[in-house]
């Protein structure tokens, strides 16, 4: 059994939400500080067992003497997926899942959007104009092919609203599982499926997977030319899983229908990148609406592993070799 003894936090939950917290740890002592209280953290990381930060981790916690787990309360760990964790033995986590609900919403706003060229029905009503030539043509989700690459909490959560809409749904994953609720069709990297067949068979392509080394640019030229000339593509993941400087190119060329696009390779985005006036295609500035209650489902993953590192087991969101981004700009 692993003990944990004393807590440093960063995060800025009201205090409601700190009591859970609080609660999940007992009996272990927190010490609460701001993130930009350097002084601070500098004297708890000597005594600290375990970190639950609202950012990334930095080298002060990879070299922390009693340091042996850290939770970040966010999605992506690709910002502090380095080598040397493996090494260290330091155990990372993070809150993925707490909002793949709306995110998985956010998906099927960009393909409703999309399929129904939304962007020119507003201009159309901006300028009293009733209807825009080719509406007659244009075909709803109902009957389309959804690709989802990333079968974790946000691709699951897709797969099942995608097919309650009448979709058919490929899925596309890196480890073996049997397919996910909702999904017709499943391609698995570690058995050896390919992304060839669901590039070239979707309607809409969502990504939705996370940003390591062995999925930085999965999208590149090769893949958008497999795509279909109709087809659009949804970025949920982060910026780099695509080859921006690619998806430009065929935006622009007209070799693929469009994108909708909440994470970018540099963020905020440049006023002057060449996305912003690229045709049909929709951008969001990475953001979501919130779950009711974020937070609290937040604490829940934390409690949860609390109990599963108390415990020694395998912790939920925990950092994996193949998840190791050495990408960085």
């Amino acid at each position: 059994m692993r003990d944990i003894k004393v807590v440093l936090t960063t995060v800025d939950y009201k205090e409601e939400h700190y009591r859970k917290l609080a609660q999940a740890f007992e009996p272990a002592s927190l010490i609460r500080l701001r993130g930009d209280d350097h002084e601070g953290i500098r004297q708890a990381l000597e005594v600290a067992d375990v970190a639950v930060l609202t950012g990334d981790l930095d080298e002060r916690f990879v070299q922390a003497p009693q340091l042996r787990w850290i939770h970040c309360d966010h999605a992506g760990l690709n910002g502090c997926a380095r080598p040397e964790l493996f090494e260290r033995g330091l155990l990372v986590t993070s809150s993925a899942g707490r909002s793949s609900p709306v995110l998985a919403e956010h998906a099927l706003f960009f393909m409703l959007a999309l399929a129904y060229q939304y962007p020119r029905f507003l201009e159309a009503q901006r300028a009293h104009q009733w209807g825009v030539p080719g509406q007659n043509e244009l075909r709803g989700l109902y009957g389309q092919t959804v690709g989802i690459i990333g079968m974790g909490n946000t691709g699951m959560e897709l797969a099942v609203r995608s097919k309650a809409l009448g979709m058919r749904v490929l899925g596309y994953r890196r480890s073996s599982a049997p397919p996910s609720p909702g999904v017709d069709r499943l391609y698995c990297a570690a058995d050896g499926g390919s992304l060839d067949e669901l590039l070239a068979e979707s309607d809409f392509i969502v990504l939705a997977i996370p940003l390591s080394d062995a999925t930085h640019h999965l999208i590149g030229r090769r893949e958008l030319a497999l795509m279909k000339r109709s087809a659009c593509i949804v970025n949920m993941a982060r910026g780099a899983v695509i080859d921006e400087e690619a998806l430009i190119e065929a935006l622009y060329a007209g070799r693929i229908g469009g994108a909708g696009l909440d994470t970018f390779t540099q963020e905020p985005l440049p006023s002057d990148s060449p996305l912003w006036e690229a045709p049909n295609t929709l951008i969001t500035p990475h953001t979501t609406p919130q779950v009711p209650d974020r937070t609290g489902r937040s604490i829940d993953i934390i409690a949860e592993n609390v109990r599963r590192y108390r415990a020694g087991e395998t912790l939920i969101n925990q950092l994996r070799p193949g998840d190791v981004y050495t990408k960085q700009s």
